[in-house]
């Protein structure tokens, strides 16, 4: 009962902050682009050793994060570039949050820690390219557990809680995972003969440039063509029936 009505109120909260934001006319990869710059102030708090205060920066650019596509669909300006765009900067965001974390661990001489985080990083990028190479295959491959909301809330957590060492551990074994899951997926798909149809492009047919040209070419040679439909070389006489020649 007490989870529900505070899901209500978050979601009355986000949906007031969504409507304020289309109604100022805001470009939705605006939003997108703030968040990544905010992460990014994360990121540099990271590499500071000020893991709590980056975990709280991370809580507001994850709601840019949550309201840009909202924002989108408010305005009806939602585009496919946008979610190409927003999915890009995505991977910035991660990418640039575990930098922070591998420049501290590095800093501080916490070899195994910074392996860690690398381990993770990898498994952050590899877990989206194993979807997008996949999908371009198979219809689907949401296999797995350690999307990106999962890896966000588990770094948020371990930051505020100044406990970063499990986080990793769970960041860096999870993630690979959900990639071996995703392509055992894929195999399985691929095997059942279940691809994606591929729609043939054919290149548009030309028209000519000088349509009376063509309309007077095809005019003579039809004069030139006899009855029984014989095309003859330009020039030549055409014997008439009957002639005596």
């Amino acid at each position: 009962m007490v989870t529900r009505k505070i899901g209500e109120a978050l979601r009355w909260v986000l949906y007031k902050i969504v409507h304020a934001l289309a109604a100022t006319g805001v470009e939705p990869n605006f939003l997108t682009f703030l968040g990544l710059v905010i992460n990014i102030v994360a990121a540099y708090l990271f590499a500071k050793g000020r893991f709590p205060a980056a975990g709280g920066v991370m809580i507001l650019a994850g709601l840019f994060d949550m309201v840009d596509g909202r924002v989108a669909r408010a305005q009806g300006r939602v585009t496919k570039f946008g979610a190409y765009f927003d999915s890009v900067i995505d991977r910035y965001s991660d990418v640039g949050l575990y930098f922070g974390l591998l420049i501290y661990y590095a800093s501080v001489n916490r070899f195994r820690y910074a392996v860690l985080v690398g381990v993770a990083m990898a498994g952050s990028v590899m877990v989206s390219y194993a979807r997008a190479r996949a999908e371009s295959l198979i219809p689907e491959c949401k296999a797995g557990f350690f999307e990106r909301p999962e890896r966000i809330v588990l770094l948020i957590i371990g930051a505020l809680s100044n406990k970063m060492a499990p986080a990793l551990w769970l960041l860096a074994i999870g993630p690979n995972i959900t990639v071996i899951h995703r392509i055992v997926h894929t195999w399985r798909e691929a095997k059942a003969g279940h691809f994606v149809e591929v729609v043939p492009v054919t290149a548009p047919e030309t028209t000519s440039s000088k349509p009376q040209e063509t309309a007077a070419l095809e005019s003579t040679t039809r004069a030139a063509t006899p009855e029984g439909g014989e095309n003859l070389v330009p020039g030549v006489a055409v014997p008439q029936r009957g002639s005596g020649h």
